[in-house]
Formats: C-alpha cells, sequence, structure tokens
C-alpha cells in the first residue's frame, strides 16, 4: 500500500473538533480510536511516532490521552494548540459525565443498566487488544524489536494482571530495562 504523505491540522478549531469527536468515540478507552484518526484518516503522525509519543503520554502524570492532545496541539500550535486540543478532548465528555453519573445514581442498581456496564467492559478490552495488534507491525522497526517489547509487555502483564503488583513499581522497573535496552542498540 502506497505511503502517503504526513499531514498536519489546520487550524485550532481543527484540533478542538478532532479531539471532540475523539472523546465522544472513546468510552472506555480512547487508545484504538485515537491511533485510527490521528495515522490512518488524519494522517498526522505515522505509527512509530504514535507508538513513541503514547508511550511518553503513559510515563506522564495524568490521563493518557489528555497528555497526547496537549502534545500534539503543542507540536503544531504551541500553547494555543495544547489548550485547543485539551480542550476538545475534555468539554463534551465533562459534560456528558456529569449527565450519566446523575442517571447512574438513579438507576445504577437495576439490573439491566449493571449488564450494560459488563458489556461495555468487554467491548473496551477488545479494542485495546486489537489496537495492541495492530500496531505490533511497528515494533520491527523500534529499537527494542519485537521479541524485547514481547518480553517486557507478557513481564508486564504477570506483574500487573497475576502478581498484583503496584503499577509504579511495574512501569518504573520495566521501562527502565526498556530504556537501558533501547539506549543499549542505538549507542554508536
Amino acid at each position: 500500500m502506497e505511503q502517503l504523505p504526513p499531514s498536519q491540522p489546520r487550524s485550532l478549531a481543527d484540533l478542538f473538533f478532532t479531539f471532540t469527536v475523539l472523546a465522544l468515540q472513546g468510552f472506555g478507552g480512547v487508545m484504538a480510536v485515537v491511533e485510527r484518526e490521528l495515522v490512518e484518516k488524519k494522517r498526522w503522525m505515522s505509527k512509530e511516532e504514535f507508538i513513541e509519543e503514547w508511550a511518553v503520554a503513559q510515563v506522564m502524570p495524568g490521563p493518557n490521552v489528555v497528555n497526547l492532545s496537549l502534545m500534539i496541539g503543542g507540536r503544531y500550535f504551541g500553547l494555543p494548540g495544547a489548550i485547543a486540543a485539551s480542550a476538545g478532548l475534555l468539554l463534551c465528555p465533562l459534560v456528558l459525565v456529569l449527565l450519566l453519573g446523575y442517571g447512574y445514581a438513579r438507576y445504577g442498581s437495576h439490573p439491566t443498566v449493571i449488564n450494560v456496564l459488563r458489556g461495555m467492559g468487554a467491548v473496551a478490552a477488545g479494542l485495546i487488544i486489537a489496537t495492541g495488534l495492530k500496531l505490533a507491525s511497528a515494533l520491527k522497526r523500534n529499537a527494542l524489536g519485537i521479541p524485547v517489547a514481547t518480553v517486557l509487555g507478557l513481564a508486564c502483564f504477570i506483574g500487573i494482571a497475576l502478581l498484583r503488583w503496584p503499577l509504579m513499581y511495574v512501569m518504573f522497573g520495566l521501562g527502565a530495562i526498556g530504556c537501558f535496552v533501547a539506549y543499549r542498540r542505538l549507542k554508536p
């Protein structure tokens, strides 16, 4: 498939509305939606850039996608871009969450509502897995490579899901190992 040239947002309004649309599609996790929109549709970044910036967004304090919106907005329009992108990401969902919170307070114990929420959790997990598999091809060009990235990913899963270690310890421990391996491989 022919690679199209990179693009960029046309204006602050383009940033705002793009991130508003992303936010309204991303209940339960937006990584899959963000990757598809920013990499495949808008072409504001390559798969490799997305993976690198998503990794940075994950180690920064705060929600990953908010951090990513700040980085992308800042890249193209500086501080006004960072504000526009993050406002687009947060404004409509804030209103919706307040309305949903009110609804849940009233109807949250209803069996249908409970089952709907369980189903949404399964869908969100499936989206995350599908996006991870789709982005795995970009690891071929990553300094870590597929074998090391796979081992680190499995170690993360084992540490957090099975051993129930605190996320902070797993993230910093495996992150340090990943940084060390990448540094050694990139060092001339």
